[in-house]
């Protein structure tokens, strides 16, 4: 991932508008999309604990870092687009194939200016 862009995370929200802020320039919709498949390690690992209840942590562990890199994605997707924010940021995900998922981070890249 190209870490020269690079947006301040303040300035990213799920609301259409950052308070103490307005939006001087729209530059459309940016995402970030990552497909990933479980490994059997952790199917393995998951299955046994399944049976006992419980946060299966493995898979609570691979769904926070692939929404991550989907959210950085579209940080620098929106960078290179020349926006210093992003708003109505969503995510969405889809199940590709049997153990696939695609999770895609979106929203609007914006320029903003302190009011």
């Amino acid at each position: 991932m190209d870490t020269t862009h690079r947006l301040d995370e303040s300035l990213v929200t799920t609301g259409l508008e950052l308070p103490g802020y307005r939006i001087v320039a729209n530059h459309g919709v940016v995402r970030g999309i990552v497909v990933r498949s479980r490994n059997l390690l952790v199917n393995i690992g998951a299955g046994l604990h399944t049976l006992i209840g419980g946060n299966i942590t493995a898979y609570t562990n691979l769904c926070e870092k692939t929404r991550t890199d989907a959210f950085e994605l579209m940080l620098a997707h929106a960078a290179e687009r020349g926006a210093n924010a992003v708003i109505g940021v969503r995510y969405d995900a889809n199940d590709i194939a049997a153990g696939v998922t695609e999770v895609l981070a979106y929203g609007t890249a914006v320029t903003v200016e302190k009011v």
